[in-house]
C-alpha cells in the first residue's frame, strides 16, 4: 500500500514551495514510501522494558560563573555598519 500517492506529494510540495520536475516527484513519492515502510518494520518491534532514550550521546551543560567584564563601548560601536551619532540606525519600519 501507498502511502504517498502522487496528489499528496504534490501537496507536500506544494505546502514546502517547492517546484518538483516529473522525475524529482517519482523519486521522493518512492524514497518517502521506502522511509515508512522502513517504520511499519519498527513498530513490530518489541520494546516491553526499554526505557526511552531522550539523546543518544549523555549531555552535561557545562556552566561558567556568569561575571560582568568592563568593556570599551566606543569599541562596540565601531562595528555597526550604520550610526546617527552614538545610536545605532536601523531601517524604518513600514
Amino acid at each position: 500500500m501507498r502511502i504517498i500517492t502522487k496528489k499528496r506529494l504534490e501537496h507536500l510540495s506544494w505546502l514546502s514551495k517547492m517546484e518538483l520536475s516529473k522525475e524529482e516527484k517519482k523519486l521522493f513519492q518512492e524514497q518517502l514510501n521506502e522511509i515508512l515502510e522502513y517504520f511499519k518494520k519498527l513498530d513490530e518491534l518489541d520494546l516491553r522494558g526499554v526505557e526511552p532514550l531522550y539523546h543518544v550521546v549523555e549531555l552535561k551543560n557545562v556552566f561558567r560563573e556568569d561575571e560582568p567584564k568592563p568593556y570599551d563601548p566606543d569599541k562596540i560601536l565601531k562595528v555597526i555598519p550604520k550610526l546617527k551619532g552614538r545610536y545605532v540606525k536601523a531601517p524604518r519600519m513600514k
